[in-house]
């Protein structure tokens, strides 16, 4: 019984080595008949791979360009955008300093003229202003030099016809004026009248048909032509020539007006 055991025990351990041996040895050549199939579906798997992967960076690499391509044109149309409004920008600026700077040079150009025409009209006055002063002292010379030459004249004159009226006097008894109204005394006639005593007559008044003023004490009174020329205010004097009084003007010499004594 006990070898019955042993045996069976050997048979079964004979069964099972077989059984495992030829498990074994179906397995290795299923899995090498495997392993072309598994190769085949590796490769293809590759290929596929790497054709999806190329369609998919050629896909990328499309949309990169045209991504690009926009993204650049965008960046043109922006950049030209800009440059044309910064050349507007500084055609504006450049024609606004223009004007500013043609506006300057107006003010100035004006400022300059204005300054010139200031000096030239200065010039101008300063000349004419010694021009006047100058035929100011020539005219006063020539009125002094007239006015010194008529004196010596007048001087002369009035020492021939004091002499004259003096010889009068002794022959008439005093000096009459026009033969009318009244007489001046010699003593009075010395001190008042004569071309060495001059006065401003003033604006007469008429009394009685004569146009009347007062000098010396004495009214006198005339009724010819006030003469043309003459002022008010001017330097008269009174002389008596061949029995009558006159009065002169010094300023417009060689015409005489006749005059009564009231």
């Amino acid at each position: 019984m006990k070898l019955v055991g042993i045996i069976s025990t050997a048979v079964l351990f004979l069964l099972l080595g077989t059984t495992a041996t030829a498990y074994a040895e179906q397995h290795e050549e299923h899995a090498q008949e495997a392993k072309p199939a598994q190769h085949a579906q590796q490769k293809q798997e590759t290929r596929q791979a790497k054709s999806s992967q190329h369609a998919q960076q050629k896909q990328e690499s499309r949309q990169a360009k045209s991504s690009q391509h926009a993204q650049q044109k965008q960046e043109g149309r922006q950049a030209k955008s800009s440059q044309h409004a910064e050349q507007k920008q500084e055609a504006r600026q450049a024609k606004s300093s223009q004007h500013a700077e043609q506006k300057q040079e107006a003010r100035q150009a004006k400022s300059s003229q204005h300054a010139e025409q200031k000096q030239e009209s200065r010039q101008a006055k300063s000349s004419q202003h010694a021009e006047q002063k100058q035929e100011s002292r020539q005219a006063k010379s020539s009125q002094h030099a007239e006015q010194k030459q008529e004196a010596r004249q007048a001087k002369s004159s009035q020492h021939a016809e004091r002499q004259e009226h003096a010889q009068q006097s002794q022959r008439g008894g005093g000096n009459r004026g026009g033969g009318q109204y009244g007489r001046i005394s010699n003593a009075n006639y010395s001190a008042h009248f004569g071309r060495g005593h001059s006065f401003h007559m003033g604006r007469p008044r008429m009394i009685g048909g004569y146009n009347r003023f007062r000098y010396g004490g004495y009214w006198f009174g005339f009724n010819e032509a006030w003469p043309v020329g003459w002022g008010y205010d001017d330097d008269c004097y009174v002389e008596y020539i061949d029995g009558v009084y006159y009065m002169f003007n010094l300023r417009h010499p060689g015409f005489r007006l006749t005059l009564n004594i009231f």
